[in-house]
């Protein structure tokens, strides 16, 4: 008779069945186990071995940071921190060349400190927190290219069981620093589509997290996850942009939707501008709702500059500038003053948003061009400004300013 289809063929047998049954002659109480016999004993599953990390505590993986490119004023201020100051400290007042210092000292040092104990090799939680620190504050300080290189020797994160946990099939490697990867290993092998494909191997992960996050009804982790594939999506836009595929790039903003914050719209038309289409820029921006108000109007006046109309530019950054205290705004208007040929009002706007506080890469360096194009002191100026930008409290923003911010 066949078995049922119910049947497991691992369960033990019946009593009337031919396994249970003895040979001929014996009794079928044979063939159980006496009393206190032994058992057999489940094997005992041992925990995972912790992954070791000390390919990454090799002090020739990291390259010395100079501080020539650093202006005298910042280089012999009072607030340059102190040898031993603790790498929490350093990020919260904006030293980021100390901080990318600190944060591989601490990695390779063989002689600890009580400020910078010794990374055990199997914490990798300390590791990748160090290790994230010091590429961000390399890309922060204008040192992409030493980011590019020291990245290497993460090697492959996504295809190499070295940074999975065997116990729970979890990434040990934080985000944040898988995405930094990303970019810095495309620079690195001078491979920009190694990024696109790498950002869709990570955007297909974070779709299975919101399955699972859906699955167990965790609306906290579905939404950080949403908010990850969302963010990898501009991600890609903007590897198609270093590839040079901006038609590319431009159709696959479309695909991605707005958050109804306008951000998205921007996006969308700093990328037609970029192309060179106006009028699909413009389009980007209506419709965006009050919300996005802003952004229809930062819009219409950079369309205004794209076609030239630098006086009705001016108008439309003017009306935004009454609304919002945004530095942007104030350099905007600074550039409209000079393609007027106003350079001494666009030189008045930008030391004033200089002495509100402000100091962007931007702001340094469009006031350092108009010192170049008004006076044959622009040198002198540029070192005053330097020692004005040095005097700033320190913030997470940055404090310490380089060369390339003043045109030194």
């Amino acid at each position: 008779m066949p078995e049922s289809p119910l049947s497991d063929p691992l369960s033990s047998p019946k009593p009337d069945s031919p396994q249970h049954r003895g040979r001929p002659g014996q009794s079928s109480l044979r063939t159980r186990s006496p009393v206190g016999s032994p058992t057999p004993t489940a094997h005992v599953l041992q925990a995972p071995m912790p992954k070791d990390f000390s390919f990454l505590l090799r002090p020739e993986i990291y390259h010395p940071l100079t501080p020539l490119n650093v202006p005298v004023a910042f280089r012999n201020s009072p607030k340059q921190p102190g040898p031993d100051a603790p790498l929490h400290e350093l990020l919260e007042k904006g030293h980021f060349r100390a901080a990318a210092i600190a944060a591989v000292q601490e990695l390779t040092s063989s002689s600890p400190s009580p400020a910078k104990p010794r990374v055990d090799p199997s914490d990798h939680r300390r590791i990748f927190d160090l290790l994230y620190t010091r590429l961000a504050c390399l890309t922060l300080i204008e040192a992409t290219p030493i980011a590019a290189q020291e990245v290497r020797a993460l090697e492959d994160l996504s295809n190499t069981a070295q940074y999975v946990d065997e116990a729970t099939g979890e990434h040990l490697v934080p985000w944040h620093l898988r995405v930094l990867n990303v970019r810095l290993q495309a620079i690195g092998f001078g491979d920009p589509r190694r990024s696109v494909m790498s950002y869709h191997d990570l955007a297909r992960e974070a779709r299975e997290q919101i399955g699972r996050a859906a699955a167990r009804h965790d609306n906290s982790a579905r939404e950080l996850w949403k908010a990850r594939l969302h963010d990898l999506g501009v991600k890609v836009a903007g590897a198609l942009v270093e590839m040079g595929d901006l038609s590319g790039a431009a159709y696959h903003l479309g695909t991605l939707r707005d958050g109804g914050d306008g951000k998205m719209a921007l996006a969308k038309a700093l990328l037609w501008l970029h192309l060179g289409d106006v009028e699909a820029a413009r389009r980007c921006a209506s419709g965006v709702g009050e919300h996005g108000r802003h952004v229809e109007q930062v819009v219409a006046a950079l369309c205004e500059m794209a076609d030239g109309r630098y006086d009705a530019a001016q108008g439309v950054w003017e009306s935004l500038r009454e609304e919002v205290d945004d530095e942007m705004v104030g350099v905007n208007i600074a550039v409209c003053q000079l393609y007027t040929g106003n350079m001494n009002e666009g030189r008045d706007v930008l030391e004033k948003l200089v002495d509100a506080g402000y100091s962007s890469h931007t702001l340094l360096f469009n006031l350092a061009t108009i010192y170049e194009l008004c006076t044959e002191r622009q040198r002198a100026l540029k070192m005053r400004l330097t020692e004005k930008v040095a005097g700033f409290e320190e913030t997470p923003k940055g404090w310490e300013k380089y060369n390339a911010d003043f045109k030194l």
